[in-house]
């Protein structure tokens, strides 16, 4: 099966930064990491879900967490600067980033917004983040998507 690469593969592949688009089974009424993670058959912790988020003194953040996770709003806010942050509207994903909801890549978006990841993605040789559309995922080193995005390492989560 041929795989189109997407924009943020190819800004990858750009920068010289190795990865694997690896191919799931899409589920409209299961967008969440969870379904992503069970298509793989790997574990939720490695599978990366990508949160944008608007902060109160910054503007618009992306938060990178494990897929059973949530993003701990107040220490989002602390690592960025910020007072408080909040996700920002569905409706506002698309304009914002240039991708959909379940199809969101914290690679490639449509300005360079700061990215935070959370820290146990070191736990892991290689995790998933989207490839920028519904079905595709990117298997990559997570040292590289840190240098790629210039992303901040640190503890996001809090658990629902």
């Amino acid at each position: 099966m041929k795989i189109n690469k997407t924009n943020a593969a190819r800004l990858l592949d750009r920068a010289g930064i190795k990865y694997e688009l690896i191919p799931y089974r899409v589920d409209e009424e299961h967008l969440d990491a969870v379904h992503v993670a069970e298509e793989l058959g790997e574990p939720i912790g490695q599978v990366f879900k990508t949160l944008v988020l608007r902060g109160d003194r910054t503007g618009i953040l992306v938060c990178v967490v494990p897929g059973d996770g949530e993003v701990d709003l107040k220490a989002a806010a602390h690592a960025s600067g910020n007072k408080r942050v909040e996700m920002i509207h569905l409706k506002e994903l698309l304009p914002t980033t240039g991708y959909i909801r379940g199809g969101c890549s914290p690679i490639g978006m449509k300005k360079e917004y700061p990215v935070f990841i959370h820290q146990t993605c070191r736990d892991y040789a290689s995790i998933y983040v989207s490839a920028g559309i519904r079905g595709l995922q990117l298997k990559i080193d997570p040292e590289d998507l840190i240098r790629f995005t210039r992303a901040q390492v640190v503890d996001l989560e809090g658990y629902a």
